[in-house]
């Protein structure tokens, strides 16, 4: 059997697929069942989870802290809800805003990126040619593989390319390759949910009751929160959650401070 690494480039090279004892289901995915709904969703969650902890924890600790700020001078939990609320959903547009800008800027790079490796390659196809063997000359293929792949090169120099492309999409991870629709859209839901959440208590509760609510809510979410980034990121439970719940403090008292300055 061949390595991983050699089999992407028969892959790309039509008369290695004739030569080469290599099944074609080796080469091309077959057979394969489509995901289910739940299944996308849960994957999609999984290559945006950096998205989530992102805007779970900017929500959390931005609205918490107007709502510690407006606590402080507010006699009234409606003024706090609107506020609030407002904040909310301005912080979650400007997030799912910066994140689809931001990748769609990485793959408008990328599509230029790519345009200039193939004028590179047209502008000097024998040293794009040379300077591919040279590195392939350690992957473990035959002469005879290596003097087809040369061959197959200099009829297509551009191939190239798409070989470069091949090996650049096997090591890029998953979440790289989700759609920046579903980045932004994860990134939108977890901002909103988690800055609601100090939000929510002074539309239920009175004033005085609300705020208690206010404080342990949002404890209990940077709480689990602080879990999941250490369960997903193996790092130490009890550093990952004083971390994560020692930034909402400090923004929390940092609110009640400017609150009372202004009062």
């Amino acid at each position: 059997m061949f390595p991983k690494f050699t089999y992407l480039f028969i892959s790309t090279t039509p008369r290695l697929r004739n030569e080469c004892d290599v099944p074609g289901s080796d080469l091309v995915m077959s057979g394969e069942q489509p995901a289910s709904f739940i299944g996308r969703v849960k994957e999609s969650f999984h290559n945006s989870f950096g998205e989530i902890v992102f805007g779970m924890s900017d929500g959390t600790v931005s609205i918490f802290g107007l709502v510690a700020g407006m606590v402080a001078g507010a006699q009234s939990g409606n003024v706090i809800v609107l506020a609030g609320a407002t904040a909310a959903i301005a912080a979650t547009v400007s997030m799912m805003a910066g994140v689809f800008l931001d990748l769609e800027s990485e793959r408008d790079a990328a599509r230029v990126e790519a345009a200039e490796r193939a004028e590179e390659i047209k502008a000097d196809p024998e040293g794009a040619v040379t300077k591919l063997m040279g590195d392939l000359q350690t992957t473990g293929l035959s002469t005879a593989s290596l003097d087809a792949i040369r061959a197959d090169f200099h009829k297509n120099p551009l191939a190239i390319q798409k070989f470069e492309d091949a090996v650049a999409a096997e090591e890029a991870s998953e979440a790289s390759k989700a759609s920046v629709y579903v980045h932004a859209g994860w990134m939108g839901l977890a901002d909103f949910i988690a800055a609601m959440t100090p939000v929510i208590p002074f539309v239920f509760l009175p004033l005085e009751q609300a705020k208690i609510a206010c404080i342990t809510g949002t404890a209990v979410l940077l709480f689990l929160l602080g879990i999941g980034r250490a369960r997903i990121g193996k790092r130490p439970v009890f550093r990952t959650v004083v971390e994560t719940m020692a930034i909402a403090t400090a923004a929390g008292i940092a609110g009640v401070i400017f609150g009372l300055l202004i009062t």
